[in-house]
């Protein structure tokens, strides 16, 4: 790697770390797991109840993996899982390209559709996986 690479992974690292630790908080706090659990099922994922703590905990600490680039590929693999699941089964069917659905138009509610924010994360999750932390993550100086 050079040196100007050493830095970009570790940027996009850092910022991908911070996205997925924000997400966790989202679900644990705002969507709250029973909340995650009833979407997972209207959605058809498999095991719902299990599968919503999975990525609360998975985006929380393979998030802090990230951002502290400790145990980076574990961390990165844990997120291609669930961005994955998000992109298959979650917002393929909506169309490539970010849009607006409403919800409900009553309340003025709406929610962001298509795939292509998930896929950019889960390709960025992809290249930390395979580039791991760079020398200015943690996991470097364990070496």
């Amino acid at each position: 790697m050079t040196r100007a690479s050493d830095y970009g992974i570790t940027v996009l690292r850092v910022t991908l770390g911070v996205i997925f630790v924000l997400h966790g908080y989202l679900g644990f706090f705002v969507f709250t797991p029973a909340g995650m659990t009833a979407f997972n099922a209207s959605k058809g994922i498999p095991f719902p109840a299990i599968t919503a703590w999975f990525v609360i905990f998975g985006h929380f600490l393979g998030g802090a993996s990230l951002v502290f680039g400790l145990l980076t590929r574990l961390g990165a693999l844990v997120q291609v899982v669930i961005m994955g699941g998000a992109v298959f089964f979650v917002h393929l069917a909506q169309g490539f390209f970010m849009h607006g659905i409403i919800v409900d138009a009553a309340a003025g509610k709406a929610i962001a559709g298509g795939y292509e924010y998930s896929l950019s994360l889960l390709m960025g999750s992809i290249a930390i996986l395979i580039s791991g932390s760079g020398p200015l993550g943690l996991d470097y100086w364990r070496r």
